[in-house]
């Protein structure tokens, strides 16, 4: 693979530092640690980290309607991939799918009161961690102030 990229073509066109290699370093690595977190403390309850974020999608949702399309969109997934994610949560009875009153054509996603108490105790323990991580965030994130 062959990368045609000069500094002209960069964002900023600012010449990066040592300093900052390691800044974006640091925070990929504290990210990808989070990430390694989440993906363990939702595998001890049976889920996968995607079935994790289209709960999350849904409960975060600011309509109270919540399609396939809108799960699709937020995970950034097709949506036959999306549907495939809420059929295994289906299966799980951690989510059911109703007609839309609005357009019948149209399937609602809505949790279940298991997945409710799920991912209210799954949150805790990812806010726990957030909280744990933040001073870290924070002075990674002001060092790209």
């Amino acid at each position: 693979m062959q990368f045609n990229v000069g500094m002209n073509d960069m964002p900023g066109a600012e010449k990066l530092t040592d300093a900052d290699y390691v800044a974006l370093a640091d925070f990929r690595h504290a990210l990808r640690e989070f990430q390694a977190f989440s993906e363990g403390r939702v595998a001890e309850y049976g889920l996968t980290p995607q079935q994790h974020q289209v709960l999350l999608t849904i409960r975060g949702a600011t309509s109270a309607v919540v399609s396939v399309g809108y799960i699709a969109e937020r995970l950034i997934l097709k949506p036959h991939s999306a549907s495939g994610l809420i059929i295994r949560l289906e299966a799980l009875e951690l989510v059911v799918r109703k007609p839309s009153l609005i357009d019948g054509r149209q399937a609602v996603v809505e949790l279940t009161s298991k997945a409710r108490t799920l991912l209210e105790h799954l949150s805790a323990i990812h806010r726990e961690e957030i909280v744990r991580l933040r001073p870290l965030l924070k002075t990674l994130l002001d060092t790209f102030a």
